[in-house]
């Protein structure tokens, strides 16, 4: 039957390099579907899906159940003809490929005089200790377009030497000649005392050119970080910004709306930060800094959600995509940090502690002149694809896969993306050709398409021992967590290199960055600068400057819609020992001293509790609590047996194996089975090798476990 009213549809969407993931919630439904990514114009892929929502489309591609609820075809609910008011919450890349591709806007930066060389001089740390011929990246602000200003501020506030404000119209009348696109303003000590920012602010305001202030991007100090954070924030802000605007156009048009569909009423758009939470589409556009681990940071916050339901706190997230994969740990919850490193840059707002290597199903491998196989980073993205995808020359780690026929078929997408086995072989046959030129023995097909999952997997192996071996964490106390299109084929390998015990794959994994996004609160960061001493802590001066903080953040999220009891802040400190470089950020309570001591020896082996303590700065994290789909329990059916729809033979190794192929739609909670296995679905599929043991929980996760782990 026909829905009577209007309904609201909260809508996740995570842009990808090869495919753009759609999670609808509405109602009691959560469906999941993905789209291949327009890289030309990733509005473009999801224009085109949310007018596959309102005109029912999606319904027709997405399968039953995955998530766990009702979906409105299984309801008997067809497409309204009424306004449907739209939730968006989108990760993006944007931010990130920009960034790394170097392709932002032309940007001026306005500092202190004698300071226009701090971003290119830096820290004396070298990127690579050992590499005597490192080459540093290039300043996103080359020096003729870096411009000094005489003034100064002390640490404390006060004006040493006033702005005058005679040199500014000059300044303006230089920078409009340049054809700069945007621009940064970070004077020496403005998070003490902004004036000096602001009146700069409003002199350039003629030009009409989006301005960073570094007071209200990053009011903390250390001038080579917070110069850099700026910078990245005015380099991004004209694309980000653009892009935003035009994507918010096209959802308020309800661009492609289909015969007898609905249209979008009104649209709510979100944009997912990297400290995984999600802010507006106007302030996204003004900070985009904020902005640029997005994706990867919603894959966090659905793991952390799925496994808490599932009564897991310590687990490791492994989220391999077509480009690139990301790994974390977590304890409980996602750290964040405010000392990462994107591009060689440093990126000094609050960060989930993400590694990405480039290593994903779209990685192109290659041999290089020495005959050493390479796959990556160089990525075969949507555009053309992986060869089997029907368009790329090249072969990627998804041919590998299927070469060896770990996809248990030839299709993706539940049939909806047909593969190319005959290409995929003949150019793996060509690879294995160029191999040989450089072994005694010729290299066959199979063991080519092998060597490039085992170069891959040392690739993603390296960046897991990175978050967590390198960090004084024992892998084998944690749970993996493998989400992303690609995740499933690797894991187990990866698991059996470090001998962690378990295995969870969620429901529908290659969407769950794009769940993840919708389950984020929209959450702000703020903070400033005291250099206060533990020993006879001012508690007044403190008190009053969380409060300000506190402010602000009621004020910025009341403007978003959330007042009240769905406003949540919490405090912490960035700490030290008196003389030390870098901070801990500790949970503000009468005990931080205390908690300080112990996450010490923790992160570095030891602690002093005679050695005095120093609060550098005063941290507000400011949460709306938005709207959640509920993640539904199924009754476990201990009876339930698993039966394959089919056989594939597999090289899991150096030979084929006959190996059941499981539906993961057909596994019911409490269904056990046993590798060699494949299960297969629309976002997914997973290879169990021989010695696992898989069961389905009653969350539909499957919980993979090897009782003998090889020393």
């Amino acid at each position: 039957m026909s829905e009577s009213r209007s309904r609201k549809i909260r809508l996740g969407i995570d842009t990808g390099g090869t495919f753009t993931d759609f999670i609808v919630s509405q109602g009691n439904s959560l469906l999941s579907f993905k789209l291949p990514s327009t890289p030309h114009n990733p509005a473009e892929a999801i224009l085109n899906g949310v007018a596959m929502i309102l005109g029912g489309g999606a319904e027709k591609i997405a399968h039953e159940g995955r998530l766990g609820a009702q979906s409105p075809a299984e309801s008997g609910a067809r497409p309204t003809t009424r306004t449907t008011a739209l939730d968006v919450v989108h990760g993006t890349t944007v931010a990130t490929n920009a960034l790394l591709q170097r392709k932002g806007a032309r940007t001026a930066l306005v500092t202190t005089a004698g300071f226009e060389d701090v971003i290119e001089i830096g820290r004396q740390a070298r990127p690579r200790l050992y590499d005597f011929m490192v080459t540093k990246p290039a300043p996103l602000v080359p020096s003729e377009l870096r411009f000094g200003v005489s003034e100064r501020v002390l640490p404390n506030g006060s004006v040493l030497t006033p702005l005058d404000s005679s040199q500014l119209e000059p300044l303006a009348n230089r920078i409009r000649r340049l054809d700069v696109e945007s621009i940064a303003v970070c004077l020496l000590f403005s998070f003490a005392n902004p004036a000096h920012e602001e009146m700069i602010a409003r002199a350039l305001e003629p030009l009409g050119l989006p301005v960073s202030l570094s007071h209200k991007i990053l009011p903390e100090y250390r001038e080579y970080e917070r110069t850099s954070t700026t910078v990245i924030n005015a380099y991004l802000t004209p694309l980000m910004s653009h892009y935003l605007r035009a994507l918010s156009e096209g959802l308020e048009q309800g661009r492609g709306t289909q015969s007898g569909g609905r249209r979008a009423q009104q649209s709510v758009l979100r944009v997912m930060q990297s400290n995984g939470g999600s802010v507006s589409a106007q302030t996204a556009s003004a900070e985009p800094v904020r902005a640029i681990l997005s994706g990867p940071a919603g894959g966090v916050v659905g793991a952390l959600r799925l496994c808490a339901a599932a009564g897991m706190q310590d687990i490791i997230t492994f989220d391999m995509g077509g480009t690139s994969t990301d790994v974390a740990l977590c304890r409980g919850e996602a750290k964040t940090t405010n000392e990462a490193t994107v591009a060689g840059l440093p990126v000094s707002v609050p960060i989930i502690d993400i590694h990405t290597v480039g290593a994903g199903g779209g990685s192109i491998a290659r041999v290089d002149s020495a005959g050493a196989l390479r796959v990556g980073p160089e990525s075969a993205g949507a555009d053309p694809g992986p060869a089997c995808y029907g368009r790329g020359e090249d072969i990627t780690v998804t041919d590998a896969n299927l070469v060896l026929g770990r996809f248990g078929g030839t299709s993706l997408l539940g049939g909806e993306m047909p593969l190319d086995l005959k290409r995929a072989r003949n150019l793996m046959a060509a690879l294995a050709t160029e191999m040989s030129r450089f072994t005694i023995k010729p290299v066959s097909m199979e063991r080519a398409a092998l060597g490039v999952i085992a170069v891959a997997n040392a690739n993603m192996e390296q960046a897991l021992r990175t978050v967590s071996v390198e960090r004084g964490q024992d892998p084998r106390l944690f749970t993996i967590v493998s989400f992303g299109g690609a995740g499933g084929l690797h894991v187990a390998e990866l698991a059996s290199a470090l001998r962690i015990p378990q295995i969870l794959i969620p429901r529908s994994p290659g969407t769950l960055s794009a769940l993840g996004v919708l389950l984020g609160d929209v959450v702000k960061d703020y903070s400033r600068t005291v250099m206060i001493r533990a020993a006879g802590l001012d508690s007044k001066r403190v008190e009053r400057e969380f409060r300000a903080l506190e402010s602000v953040g009621r004020n910025d999220l009341a403007g978003e819609g959330f007042r009240g009891a769905r406003v949540k802040l919490v405090r912490s400190a960035a700490v030290r020992y008196i003389g030390q470089s870098f901070e801990i950020d500790i949970p503000w309570d009468s005990t931080f001293e205390r908690r300080f001591h112990s996450a010490h020896r923790e992160r570095y082996g030891y602690s002093d509790s005679n050695r005095p303590v120093e609060i550098v700065s005063l941290r507000v994290k400011a949460m709306g609590v938005t709207d959640k789909p509920a993640i539904n329990r199924s009754v476990i059916d201990k009876h339930s047996l698993a039966k394959p729809s089919s056989r594939a033979s597999v090289y899991f190794s150096g030979r084929k194996t006959p190996t059941p192929v499981y539906l993961r739609e057909a596994l019911n909670s409490g269904t056990r089975f046993a590798g060699p296995a494949i299960v297969t679905e629309y976002s997914s599929t997973l290879m169990i090798p021989a010695g696992w043991k898989a069961v389905v929980d009653a969350w539909r996760n499957i919980a993979i476990r090897r009782d003998k782990i090889t020393q």
